[in-house]
């Protein structure tokens, strides 16, 4: 099956060509004003394609279309599990947020933050803290380490990923790949695992047959470096 593609970072259309990779584009025209208004519709059409698919694959601009995805995922009756693969936490709320980046909140949203803003108009029920395992996450701001501290979440590296009972939703952000590795990120972060080691464990994960739907978020500065595609290739 092809790939579903979103091409958007966070409610922005991204550039042509910033996603090498052909597949079923959802791009709703999005309301104007209010942003969470306009990443609500995003998602919600993005939820809509993935209900409508078997065992999809989304590629995308950013890790919040990961919300699209599991509420697709529980809009076709699945109830899953997530892995969430990422050089970052993603754990963040509106209030420890000192960047105000809202990707930085993507994982913690799924765990039901700020339901007003997203579980409540999207539909998503929130995921319980032990049903997550945040794999590598190797830069976290002091606000994530703490919250991290005391949270039920299962961490782990990209060679000690095991796979929870039942189905799971995979997220991959292309970043937990060493920035060494994998040129032009938004958001590099070195010291990590070498892009073969990923993909190897995102495939050991997906020869499980457990994943309902597999997340690719591709957060990167426009160029076409050849090795993006090569990964997305490989990934799809």
């Amino acid at each position: 099956m092809s790939p579903i593609v979103v091409p958007f970072h966070q409610d922005e259309r991204l550039a042509p060509g910033s996603l090498p990779v052909t597949g079923q584009v959802v791009a709703p025209t999005l309301p104007d004003g209010d942003r969470w208004a306009r990443l609500v519709r995003l998602w919600d059409a993005v939820a809509d394609a993935v209900a409508g698919a078997t065992a999809p694959t989304v590629v995308s601009g950013d890790c919040l279309v990961a919300l699209g995805v599991l509420a697709g995922v529980q809009r076709a009756g699945v109830d899953p599990s997530v892995l969430w693969f990422d050089a970052h936490g993603d754990v963040h709320t509106l209030e420890s947020s000192t960047s105000g980046y809202l990707g930085g909140l993507s994982l913690r949203l799924a765990m039901g933050a700020h339901p007003e803003r997203v579980a409540g108009p999207l539909g998503l029920r929130p995921l319980a803290e032990d049903r997550v395992t945040l794999v590598d996450a190797r830069d976290l701001d002091p606000a994530e380490a703490d919250y991290l501290a005391t949270a039920r979440v299962r961490r782990a590296t990209v060679d000690e990923v095991e796979v929870p009972p039942g189905p799971v939703v995979l997220h991959l952000d292309v970043d937990v790949i060493d920035s060494g590795d994998l040129p032009g990120l938004l958001f590099p972060v070195s010291g990590g695992p070498s892009r073969a080691a990923v993909l190897a464990s995102v495939r050991r994960v997906l020869d499980t047959g457990r994943v309902a739907a597999l997340s690719v978020a591709c957060p990167w500065r426009p160029g076409d470096d050849p090795r993006r595609a090569e990964l997305l290739s490989a990934l799809t």
